[in-house]
């Protein structure tokens, strides 16, 4: 079958010292300081099969092109990856996806009936391939797992015709057949993945809001977007986006935000202040992967605001510095919580649950295209701002 594949040499920074979870050669928790030169092609691979009664063969429907997928097959002007996190190389790229299960093993069980999967059964899945057992999942916090492997990362993943993968990662699609369609229900199933994403950024690590008040975004980026669309549903009075990509802006007026802000002709602290009367918001999500260049105004906003008690979310994966000001922190009495991952806390099924309710993420998706252009639209969405989610369609 094809797949598309990124190829990448162990090469570590002088800086580098491999860590106990790390496999010399294979795989890094710390992408960016080891994997040099990657490169992306659709490569002929073996068809996987079931080798455990609890796995699943999928037919792959539909797959989008996350940012992670772009930053890893991105290097700087030494030929490093720009993806910070866990990576293990060669394998087959892609985890935003839906598909159809072709086979299924006798203890595969669907949580949408407690009973065996079945043929035609449509389904996406979790990325996060927790173990189940180690302290960290135990206490119920599987994107923290201490033995985590990701699909699409160091796993191979689902820019393929067939993926193998375990029940206990995949949830039925069937709720969302009555709004879409054919295909649509696939491109919507495959925006289950990002939108947890974003459901576990807000709501479960930024604690989410109460119904009347106000949020700010930074970054129209996919997880950015769907935020919006999370927020706005919860009760977000005032959801506010600040993105400097007209089409973003456009996308995230259609998913309910109420305003946005053009950071590059108009000062976002200013604009914030001025649309909330002087309160602020009560999160902040820092979506756009470049902290250390909006960290400036959020702090400003947060120091000059009259509310207190917000907290900054911060979701997108970057390795820099953030200019952090404590007195800022302390005197507005504000936080910041990291967040990884999607899985747990009953994200999935919620996500699901709202798109079924109406909240259509698949307005975000600018493209759909071939499995074998892939490789062409992840060395696009490098530059191409005005691209959000491409999507690979396998008929």
């Amino acid at each position: 079958m094809k797949a598309v594949r990124l190829h990448a040499q162990w090469s570590p920074k002088p800086d580098f010292k491999i860590g106990p979870k790390d496999v010399e050669g294979k795989i890094t928790w710390l992408g960016s300081k080891v994997w040099r030169y990657p490169k992306v092609k659709v490569e002929e691979v073996p068809q996987p099969v079931i080798q455990k009664p609890t796995e699943v063969l999928i037919k792959v429907r539909a797959c989008g092109i996350c940012g992670s997928d772009v930053h890893m097959a991105q290097a700087d002007e030494n030929g490093y990856i720009f993806y910070p996190g866990l990576t293990g190389f060669p394998a087959t790229l892609g985890h935003e996806f839906s598909g159809e299960v072709v086979e299924a093993g006798p203890e595969a069980i669907n949580r949408r009936n407690n009973q065996p999967f079945e043929a035609g059964e449509p389904v996406t899945s979790e990325e996060m391939l927790w173990c189940g057992y180690c302290r960290h999942c135990a206490d119920g916090f599987p994107n923290h797992c201490e033995n985590l492997h990701e699909l699409g990362f160091d796993v191979d993943g689902a820019f393929a015709e067939y993926i193998v993968v375990d029940a206990k990662y995949l949830w039925s699609l069937k709720e969302l057949e009555q709004n879409y369609p054919g295909d649509e229900l696939f491109l919507a199933g495959s925006l289950a993945e990002p939108t947890s994403v974003a459901y576990n950024a807000v709501i479960e690590r930024g604690r989410g809001i109460r119904p009347g008040d106000n949020v700010v975004i930074f970054g129209g980026g996919p997880i950015g977007l769907a935020a919006c669309a999370i927020l706005k549903k919860a009760g977000g009075v005032k959801v506010i986006l600040s993105e400097p990509s007209e089409i973003r802006r456009d996308m995230a007026k259609e998913l309910g935000v109420d305003i946005t802000i053009n950071p590059q002709k108009e000062s976002v602290t200013e604009a914030i202040l001025d649309y909330t009367g002087g309160m602020g918001a009560k999160i902040y999500l820092e979506a756009t992967g470049v902290p250390q260049i909006i960290w400036k105004d959020l702090e400003e906003t947060i120091w000059r605001a009259r509310g207190i008690n917000s907290t900054v979310v911060v979701v997108a994966r970057a390795d820099v510095k953030i200019p952090l000001t404590a007195e800022v922190f302390q005197v507005r009495r504000a936080q910041i919580v990291g967040s990884q991952g999607h899985s747990g806390h009953g994200n999935f099924p919620r996500v699901i649950s709202l798109m079924a309710s109406g909240m259509d993420m698949t307005k975000i998706i600018s493209k759909t295209v071939s499995l074998e252009e892939i490789p062409q639209y992840i060395k696009q969405l490098q530059t191409d701002k005005d691209l959000v989610k491409v999507t690979a369609i396998n008929p």
